[in-house]
């Protein structure tokens, strides 16, 4: 017998899993707003109490500073938490809609429901806020849900194994580690939802997997995330900014700038801009910072550093492949042949490619597939307009890199091939929720215009009232 089919054989009885949360879920147990205050609740009280072990599994796994991995990961989840235990009473309640005169006496609603046991895939690159965001989304929708955190991120994984049935309700929330088997057997079950955050090749398999059941999916998928800087834009803070957007976690982020577009004049102005910006955040020798990640495994560094032939390295370019350690790294002298862009770079390697303006950069965005962040510099109005216009993405921001992340009100999610279906707030609660029609019809008078026989008179009348 193959590795494979033994590690198969060995596989825990997730249909047995499943079915137990389903009769959970048939309890009735999650649905009230007091079982979903307390979740997210110790949710919030886990963040705390787990924080220098958290901050620890971060470090282990990707060389996250202390600082970055409370702001990116710790501090988010606990607020998404709070945020949506704070707001549940107003989400939960349903909400009124106009009735017609042809339904009168009547009145119409949409009731929110939870839709059952869910399935949230995490990612590696924020192990903890890509995994457990969705579960509080799902939490505060009344679900059960199972959490696979990602295996390449091993420390993370494990302290939400561990921790997550401590503070959480274990018979309504399991967490799975493992890898592709564990994945494979999991997207085997008929789940009411799934989330997903990684590839877009990983998430067509699951696409394909929810078909078979006609599960509804919520796909996070990333993409080359454009960045156009404009000849008008501040062009200090615009360096210091694409710098933090892009070397925050090694670039190892779904939303970071994945190049840039500028003039040649801007160009030769920025890049300078962007070497001080890099030496003020990580010092003369960034392999020193304190402040500085780490690449996640040796196949990811070997791609990243494979990257630099591909133009003329003006920033950076050391590595080590001891320490998975990668400069934060400008090529110049790119074009849209150049082998750094074909895929998405996800890592510290950021090209800037000449434009001649704004129509051609919003013409070479759109060639591509739709990213999943898109940033422009700009103190001029009509630009920022026609760049928000023309450029189809998940999210966009003016004049600063990733921040629209702070902004709860916003939905975060993909469009295209960066993604379907978005969370965060209100928006995850209705992800993981089935906003149910509801008519409700007096009794008195039941016009007969409706009914058969049919007849010129009530066809007239029927016109009138619609």
């Amino acid at each position: 017998m193959t590795n494979a089919a033994t590690r198969m054989t060995q596989l825990p009885d997730f249909p047995s899993m499943f079915a137990e949360l389903q009769a959970t879920f048939e309890t009735e147990r999650t649905r009230s707003r007091a079982w979903r205050v307390a979740q997210l609740s110790a949710l919030e009280t886990m963040m705390s109490e787990c924080e220098q072990e958290l901050m620890d599994a971060l470090e282990s796994d990707l060389g996250k500073p202390p600082q970055e991995a409370w702001t990116t990961e710790i501090s988010y989840i606990a607020g998404e938490a709070s945020y949506s235990r704070k707001r549940l009473r107003r989400w939960m309640k349903s909400r009124r809609v106009r009735t017609p005169l042809l339904g009168q006496p009547g009145k119409s609603w949409l009731q929110p429901e939870p839709l059952g046991v869910v399935l949230i895939i995490g990612a590696w690159n924020y192990p903890l806020q890509l995994t457990l965001a969705g579960l509080a989304a799902a939490l505060s929708a009344g679900n059960c849900a199972v959490v696979k955190p990602s295996e390449l991120s091993p420390a993370t994984s494990a302290v939400i194994a561990r921790r997550v049935p401590q503070y959480l309700d274990p018979d309504c929330v399991k967490v799975v580690e493992g890898a592709v088997p564990e994945t494979t057997a999991l997207l085997e079950l008929a789940w009411d939802h799934i989330l997903y955050t990684g590839g877009g090749n990983v998430g067509r398999i699951v696409m394909a997997a929810a078909a078979k059941h006609l599960t509804p999916v919520t796909l996070e998928l990333g993409g080359k995330s454009p960045c156009v800087v404009m000849p008008d834009a501040d062009l200090a803070t615009t360096a210091r900014r694409i710098a933090w957007g892009k070397f925050t976690n090694a670039g190892q982020t779904c939303i970071a700038p994945d190049y840039v577009l500028t003039d040649a004049a801007t160009e030769a102005k920025l890049v300078p801009l962007i070497r001080q910006a890099v030496t003020e955040m990580f010092g003369e020798d960034p392999a020193k910072s304190a402040s500085y990640g780490r690449i996640v495994n040796d196949r990811h560094y070997e791609r990243l550093v494979a990257y630099f032939a591909s133009g003329d390295v003006v920033i950076g370019g050391q590595a080590d492949a001891a320490t998975r350690y990668i400069a934060p790294t400008v090529l110049t002298g790119i074009t849209g042949d150049s082998a750094v862009m074909q895929e998405e770079i996800f890592g510290p390697v950021l090209p800037v490619l000449r434009i001649e303006d704004l129509e051609s950069a919003i013409r070479f965005i759109r060639k591509g597939d739709k990213p999943l962040a898109a940033y422009i510099f700009t103190k001029n109005s009509a630009s920022e307009a026609r760049f928000l216009e023309m450029v189809s993405c998940g999210s966009a921001c003016v004049n600063d890199t990733m921040m629209f992340m702070t902004v709860e009100e916003l939905p975060f999610g993909g469009v295209g091939a960066s993604g379907m279906g978005n969370y965060s707030g209100e928006h995850g609660f209705r992800a993981f929720s089935h906003m149910k029609a509801v008519m409700k019809r007096g009794w008195w008078p039941d016009l007969a215009v409706r009914y058969a026989p049919f007849t010129d008179k009530k066809f007239k009348l029927l016109r009138k009232l619609r």
